[in-house]
């Protein structure tokens, strides 16, 4: 089976004038699926990056319409000029709805599986955020642990869910974490707001010691969400963390949340994180959006995704070692010393956690990222929280 088998093509004139661009803006240099499907197993022309759209929102609670926003994105996203760098972006079209919602489920989770095994990365345009569970499901047969980054304002969780409990757009978190094979090894939330997560699910998260920043928490320090942007693999973002005024666009929007540029710096963060290989963006609905603010902010955030991708450092940790700056210190009340990583290339920090149990010569570690700051509380005698975290989910 193609992947082209689940695609509709694109009509360029549903979202452009008459469908002309310069040659340095993305709708002159984007490969759209009209005629022909991309080509995408050729090494030698093989894109980077897909943009998937999914016009599927059943699910999503309270914001029906949001599977027309592909088409609405593509509008502003294909008039955006492109940084200093050449582009390599096939949009594949778009994935019409099933008859039932659970075959969109399964489209979208065979199409995210072929592309991140052929290394493109996914640039999913929703539909609702139900679909992120789609999304996780095409790691099913990679066989990696995976980190899961979502941006929102809530957490998407039921108390009293079970594996029976119908999947809809308030409730995919308990499907990720219950999910079977168990390949999750942490989830992490951005830009929650307090009032609209109840302290069952934010003890919840302290159990399972997932990690989840306040929006109050990153307000003009958001580089302290970095270190968890770059440890997801995968990257969800709920357009509702952003605020009512910056993007109405979303029947569910609230007053309080992100400003539209700390969600486009958000984006690239994912963008240039070396371990990101497929993003979301979801619950963006144009029926709330007559003066298009909103799909111009989500393209712009789509822009800033691709060029932190083409500004990656590919500063994977130790490779080579002549590369990293190696910080020791040493907690007295702990057995093993913290040991800190930086690269020299770009000023980026990690910490090695080991594994539990583990006292050998060859003694496996785990590498978090992390901030200049956890190093400093180390070097000042306290356990930065995250070590901690992490040494939990290693026993």
């Amino acid at each position: 089976m193609s992947l082209a088998d689940f695609f509709s093509p694109l009509t360029i004139t549903d979202f452009s004038v008459n469908g002309e661009y310069f040659n340095s803006q993305f709708g002159h240099s984007i490969q759209a699926y009209t005629d022909e499907f991309p080509v995408l197993d050729n090494p030698d022309s093989r894109p980077h990056l897909a943009i998937v759209g999914v016009e599927e929102d059943r699910q999503s609670i309270g914001n029906k319409g949001a599977a027309k926003a592909p088409n609405a994105v593509r509008k502003h996203l294909y008039e955006l000029y492109q940084g200093d760098y050449t582009v390599a972006i096939a949009d594949l079209g778009n994935i019409k709805p099933g008859s039932r919602v659970e075959d969109t489920y399964a489209a979208l989770r065979l199409v995210v599986e072929e592309l991140v095994k052929s290394d493109i990365v996914p640039i999913i345009i929703g539909g609702g955020q139900d679909l992120t569970y789609a999304q996780y499901r095409g790691y099913e047969d990679l066989e990696q642990r995976v980190e899961v980054a979502i941006v929102d304002a809530k957490f998407d969780l039921d108390q009293a869910s079970t594996q029976e409990t119908p999947l809809n757009s308030q409730t995919y978190l308990n499907h990720i974490i219950l999910h079977q094979p168990d390949y999750l090894f942490n989830l992490n939330n951005v830009a929650y707001q307090t009032y609209l997560v109840s302290k069952e699910s934010i003890n919840m998260y302290d159990k399972l010691f997932f990690n989840a920043q306040r929006v109050g928490m990153i307000a003009g320090k958001l580089d302290q969400a970095e270190p968890i942007i770059r440890a997801a693999d995968l990257i969800s973002f709920d357009i509702g963390a952003i605020r009512a005024s910056e993007a109405p666009g979303n029947a569910n929007a609230v007053p309080n949340g992100l400003f539209g540029d700390e969600a486009c710096q958000l984006a690239r963060y994912a963008g240039m994180s070396d371990k990101c290989s497929s993003i979301g963006f979801y619950e963006f609905n144009p029926t709330f959006d007559p003066m298009e603010q909103t799909a111009m902010l989500v393209s712009q955030m789509i822009w800033c995704f691709v060029d932190g991708y083409y500004n990656r450092k590919n500063d994977a940790p130790l490779i080579p070692k002549s590369a990293y700056i190696i910080y020791r210190t040493q907690l007295e009340s702990e057995e093993h010393e913290l040991v800190f990583v930086k690269s020299k290339k770009s000023d980026r920090w990690w910490m090695q956690v080991p594994y539990f149990g583990t006292k050998s010569i060859n003694e496996r570690y785990y590498l978090v990222p992390c901030r200049y700051e956890d190093y400093q509380l180390a070097v000042a005698g306290e356990m930065p929280d995250l070590w901690w975290r992490t040494h939990q989910k290693l026993q």
